[in-house]
C-alpha cells in the first residue's frame, strides 16, 4: 500500500486530505502535537475502512518531527506522500499588522511555517530521490500570494515557504527525479471564517487539488483556490 504523512494533522483539512487518499488506497500517517486528537481521528478512519496511525509531534521540535516521520516510515515501509499543513491556534500565533510586526512575531512563524517544512522534507526526501517517486505538498493561506495586512507576520513565513516550494520544484524537476513538490494556496477560511471578508469553505472542497497534484498535475508548481474556483494553477 502507498502511504501519505500529513503534518499538521487536524480534525479538518488534515481528516479530509487523509480520507480523499486513504479512499483511492492510501496508509495515512497522521502527525500533529496533540496525541488524543490524532488518537480520535484514527478512530474515525478506521471506522471507514481506511488503515491509519497516530504519530505525535510538534512541528517546532524539528528532531522530534523527524523522528515522528520515521517512524512512520518505518510503520508503513515508506512514505509516498507528504502533505505540510500545520495551523496556529489562538493563544500560540500572534497576528500582527506590519508597521506592528517585530522581528520575534515573524520568527516564530519562519519556525512554524519554513523550517518545520524543510525539517520534514529532509527526513523523506532522500527515500522519494532512491525510488525516483514521491509527492511533496505544503499548504499556505493564499496570503503568501496576495499579502493581508492584518496578518502580515504570517505572511512572511507564508510567502517564504512557498518561495521555497517554488525552487524545490524547479531543482527536483530540472534533475529528472521524479519526484513532485507543490504549494498549494488556499484564498478561503476552512469550516468557519475567523477574519472579516475571508469566505469560508469546507475541507471537501479543497482536497481534489491535492489529489490532482499527485496523480495528474505532476508537472505543475502550485495551485490556488479561490471561492468560485476549482483550484487555479499558477507559477
Amino acid at each position: 500500500m502507498p502511504t501519505i504523512a500529513i503534518v499538521g494533522a487536524g480534525p479538518q483539512m488534515g481528516l479530509a486530505i487523509a480520507r480523499t487518499f486513504g479512499n483511492q488506497g492510501f496508509d495515512v500517517a497522521l502527525i500533529s502535537r496533540n496525541p488524543e486528537k490524532l488518537d480520535a481521528n484514527v478512530g474515525k478512519l478506521a471506522a471507514e475502512g481506511i488503515t491509519a496511525a497516530a504519530f505525535p509531534a510538534n512541528v517546532l521540535d524539528r528532531a522530534g518531527l523527524t523522528h515522528a516521520l520515521k517512524e512512520a516510515a518505518d510503520r508503513f515501509s515508506g512514505i509516498d506522500v507528504l502533505e505540510y499543513s500545520p495551523v496556529g491556534t489562538f493563544g500560540i500565533t500572534t497576528l500582527t499588522a506590519p508597521s506592528g510586526t517585530r522581528p520575534s512575531d515573524v520568527e516564530f512563524e519562519m519556525n512554524f511555517q519554513l523550517y518545520g517544512a524543510i525539517a520534514a522534507t529532509n527526513a523523506v526526501l532522500p527515500a522519494m530521490r532512491e525510488a525516483g517517486a514521491g509527492t511533496l505538498l505544503y499548504t499556505t493561506g493564499a496570503g503568501s500570494i496576495w499579502p493581508d495586512p492584518r496578518v502580515a507576520n504570517v505572511n512572511a513565513a507564508a510567502a517564504a515557504l512557498r518561495n521555497w516550494v517554488m525552487n524545490l520544484h524547479k531543482e527536483l524537476a530540472d534533475a529528472g527525479t521524479g519526484v513532485q513538490a507543490a504549494h498549494v494556496g488556499i484564498d478561503a477560511a476552512i469550516g468557519v471564517s475567523v477574519i472579516p471578508g475571508v469566505d469560508p469553505v469546507q475541507p471537501e472542497q479543497l482536497t481534489p487539488m491535492y489529489w490532482d497534484l499527485h496523480t495528474t498535475r505532476r508537472d505543475e508548481a502550485e495551485l490556488v483556490f479561490r471561492v468560485g474556483d476549482q483550484g487555479v494553477p499558477r507559477g
